[in-house]
């Protein structure tokens, strides 16, 4: 079984459902990796903050090392540069090192991880971005948590259109308008905390919906998001799990469903407003 693709605004193809790695121990990364990739997955995202980069890497060499019919051409890897490595000379050694830590000879998608406005870096930064890009040492390049004013005053000097920009959305967070703001600029959304850190399991429309369809609460979920149009990125620490999240094919949610989902945006953030982060 494998997931739907979906294509960047630079014709990179990518998997609509990876596996998230955020707070996955270091100690487990490979592990966890191996089980995603064994059910079907071929995207993994981490980040240089994980610290577990090591372990995805490990992963996708033992996975097509053993896999006859993979290759490294079908795993789609995803890492991020870090807050303390903004501007240009630092984000280039930032990726340098996140290379050396998946033992990788490019990975497939960076990001800046948050723009820190304050700071005042992130275009200097994303001007790394695309030396790399241009270069052809990363297939596509992006940002992490940009709203809708930090992706308008990078787009004013940018030469290479961000192909991916990842933010916290779940059902209490859905990010209406700023969906629309990337989907104007051909920018593919990604989802993180797609389950709201598992809080929005709870909800009574999700559990209600759940039984309706004979699924789970979070197969509800993440269905909803690839009818939006989203790419989930859903992290789990069971075998159990990650094939559970993985297994969205064979139902779908039908309009009175979409509306129902609609209808439980409360502007419920769990995670820190890019504004704030500095």
């Amino acid at each position: 079984m494998r997931s739907e693709k979906v294509q960047l605004n630079n014709g990179v193809l990518m998997d609509s459902v990876g596996f998230g790695l955020y707070k996955v121990p270091p100690v487990d990364a490979a592990a966890l990796c191996t089980q995603a990739l064994d059910a079907g997955y071929r995207h993994l995202d981490t980040a240089a903050l994980y610290a577990n980069e090591a372990g995805v890497g490990q992963a996708v060499h033992r996975f097509t090392s053993e896999e006859p019919e993979a290759s490294r051409e079908d795993i789609f890897v995803t890492t991020k540069v870090w807050n303390d490595s903004h501007g240009f000379d630092a984000a280039l050694r930032a990726y340098d090192r996140s290379l050396k830590a998946l033992a990788l000879d490019y990975a497939d998608l960076y990001l800046i991880h948050w723009p820190q406005p304050r700071r005042g870096k992130f275009i200097e930064t994303y001007r790394a971005l695309e030396r790399l890009y241009h270069e052809g040492r990363v297939r596509a390049i992006g940002v992490s948590n940009f709203e809708p004013h930090h992706l308008e005053q990078l787009l004013e000097v940018a030469e290479v259109v961000p192909a991916v920009n990842q933010i916290e959305l779940h059902p209490w967070l859905q990010q209406a308008g700023l969906r629309a703001s990337t989907d104007r600029h051909g920018i593919r959304t990604v989802a993180w905390s797609p389950l709201g850190r598992g809080a929005v399991l709870a909800d009574p429309v999700v559990q209600d919906l759940a039984r309706r369809l004979g699924r789970t609460p979070a197969q509800v979920i993440l269905r909803w998001h690839l009818q939006l149009g989203n790419v989930d990125i859903p992290k789990a620490s069971t075998a159990a799990r990650i094939r559970e999240n993985f297994d969205l094919r064979g139902f779908s949610l039908d309009a009175e469903a979409m509306e129902r989902m609609a209808a439980l945006e409360r502007d419920g953030r769990i995670g820190s407003h890019p504004d704030e982060v500095n």
